[in-house]
């Protein structure tokens, strides 16, 4: 049985010569009217000047910061310092701009969070010295303090891991905050090579810091061989759910998990690039293989639609290592997924 001509003809006379722009269905149509011009043209991904998902850049001073109506910042976080293996990171933040078609609609959480949301691309933290990693903590600190302090949510890329110690010092300063940590490593090590500020111990500084709560702290796609040195992990109450048990509990067990135990509180999500296989992300500085998919990674940050985001970031591209930019591309996703989160938390201003 053939296509019934009825149909075709249907068909022909409503669609034969629309343009791209002109669709009929209301939830796909409001999507297209902001991203079309009347023409049905639309912006060639290749053009213009980067941003991190081709947001609006917005230019707010170091001194006397003006953030104006936003709602969510994104920022670049240029610092690889605390790396102990391969350095790279401080490419992140460009790499990430550099990826197109990277949304604007997100077809599962139905949303378009860079045309729903007053977000802009504010920029890179300023830092006065490329050689100090305390010093730049302190910078990251001091600019996060400026976006938390405006009512703004701070989206962040790295960079590597150890710049969320800084940024969780800003967002948990007036009370602690529940984290969801996707990575192959619990980055809650203690000092060595004379410093406890690397990032394979973010994580321990900031519960010690009071402005993590590890009971509130689920950390998902845990392996390799560093699992000795993240005692203070379960010494402190955090939850782990390691590489090896994904398959068994399956994705949907694992969102039941995480949303049980950051509640309705206000949460903080960390992804490190890492936390994918290498085979997915090969362009990172501690690659580690037997690790998630991207669409696990997906399926997990999507389940979390509604949760109280309160901040967020990605971390840990390292572009260099990477002829094919699949790991910035997967970065630029998860960072994709993470703004329309933010489109359906209740930290959310106006």
């Amino acid at each position: 049985m053939g296509f019934d001509q009825g149909k075709l003809d249907a068909l022909r006379r409503k669609y034969g010569e629309s343009h791209g722009g002109e669709l009929f269905d209301p939830k796909f149509r409001r999507v297209a009217d902001k991203i079309f011009s009347k023409s049905g043209t639309r912006l060639a991904p290749y053009s213009g000047i980067p941003t991190f998902l081709t947001a609006p850049y917005r230019d707010v001073a170091v001194d006397n910061p003006d953030f104006g109506d936003l709602q969510v910042a994104m920022i670049g976080v240029p610092m690889d310092l605390g790396v102990t293996n391969r350095p790279g990171s401080r490419f992140g933040p460009r790499a990430l701009r550099a990826i197109e078609r990277i949304g604007p609609y997100n077809h599962v959480l139905d949303c378009a969070p860079t045309h729903e949301l007053r977000v802009a691309d504010i920029g890179d933290v300023p830092f006065r010295s490329r050689y100090r990693l305390e010093m730049s903590h302190d910078d990251i600190e001091k600019r996060l303090n400026q976006v938390v302090d405006a009512g703004v949510i701070p989206l962040s890329v790295g960079g590597d891991h150890s710049i969320t110690h800084p940024i969780l010092k800003a967002v948990g300063k007036d009370r602690s905050v529940g984290m969801i940590h996707i990575d192959a490593h619990c980055d809650t090590g203690g000092a060595f090579d004379q410093t406890k500020f690397h990032h394979g111990g973010p994580f321990r500084n900031a519960v010690l810091d009071g402005v993590l709560d590890p009971s509130r702290t689920i950390q998902i796609g845990i392996r390799g061989a560093a699992e000795y040195l993240w005692e203070f992990t379960y010494e402190s109450g955090m939850t782990v759910v390691h590489a090896e048990e994904v398959p068994a509990l399956g994705i949907p067990a694992i969102i039941e998990k995480a949303r049980k135990i950051v509640g309705d509180g206000p949460t903080y999500i960390s992804f490190d690039v890492d936390s994918l296989d290498p085979a997915f992300a090969p362009g990172t500085g501690t690659p580690e293989v037997g690790g998630l998919t991207t669409r696990e990674v997906l399926e997990i940050l999507r389940g979390l639609k509604g949760l109280n985001i309160v901040g967020g970031d990605v971390v840990e591209v390292a572009p260099q290592y990477d002829s094919t930019t699949n790991t910035a591309h997967a970065g630029a996703q998860v960072l994709f997924e993470i703004l329309s989160l933010m489109v359906f938390s209740p930290a959310l201003k106006g």
